[in-house]
């Protein structure tokens, strides 16, 4: 069964967006992967179609109504095992692992939010996991969703047009990625590092791995920090 995907937001016309270009978009035609823009506001029983109401216990803005997520949600939904999503500033940030497990399944059901939020009754009731893309505020889910979107498609099986490209990327061995040359050789002054035209493929490795750890440690200690197997230095013996 090909990955399916489904999209509950007040902007449908937002989606596919960009994936429904470049390999994404070819995908989708293929029919490897599906996506279904749901119109929240289709929901709503009263004649206005409301959607938010104030906050209770007062405050700025509005917030997404239980009763109409709640209906929405289990209209594209019910009887089914298919992760449900919630795109919120104060959830778990998304990982290359969390998007591989995602991609692993059957498909997704991604909630996006506006105004304040949503009620935190829909949330607990549906078992909507939170996943948040960065520590920023956006003026609603729709663009995270894609983001999250974007990162599942492109590692789905056939996708991608070489599948040992996703394999050496940022995140996917916990190092960021190591820099990149092409030619021509000499470009203002610079040249391609030596090593990587040298054709000792055993050197050009260790070069690769070296300059990863490098920019890891200089851009996100954090990462080399909660693993202590890619802190270590792999030139460098265990002590036992």
């Amino acid at each position: 069964m090909p990955f399916r995907a489904t999209v509950l937001t007040l902007y449908p016309e937002m989606f596919p967006g960009h994936l429904g270009v470049s390999l994404a978009g070819k995908a989708l035609e293929r029919g490897q992967w599906s996506i279904e823009a749901v119109q929240i506001r289709d929901f709503a029983e009263d004649k206005h179609r409301t959607v938010d109401d104030t906050p209770a216990g007062g405050g700025a803005g509005m917030v997404l109504k239980p009763d109409v997520l709640a209906r929405a949600i289990d209209h594209v939904s019910a009887n089914e095992d298919r992760p449900r999503l919630l795109m919120s500033p104060r959830g778990r940030p998304l990982t290359q692992a969390r998007v591989r497990e995602l991609a692993a399944g059957p498909g997704i059901v991604i909630v996006c939010g506006r105004f304040e939020g949503v009620d935190q009754r829909v949330i607990d009731t549906r078992n909507l996991e939170e996943v948040s893309i960065g520590d920023y505020i956006l003026s609603g889910g729709e663009p995270a969703a894609l983001v999250v979107l974007d990162a599942i498609v492109r590692i789905l099986p056939g996708v991608m047009g070489n599948e040992l490209s996703g394999l050496h990327e940022s995140f996917e061995g916990g190092l960021l990625e190591h820099p990149h040359y092409t030619r021509p050789q000499l470009f203002e002054g610079q040249e391609i590092p030596a090593v990587l035209t040298s054709g000792n493929h055993g050197a050009v490795a260790k070069w690769r791995e070296a300059e990863a750890r490098r920019l890891t440690a200089e851009r996100r200690p954090d990462l080399l920090e909660h693993n202590q197997d890619l802190k270590r230095d792999p030139a460098q013996p265990v002590k036992k």
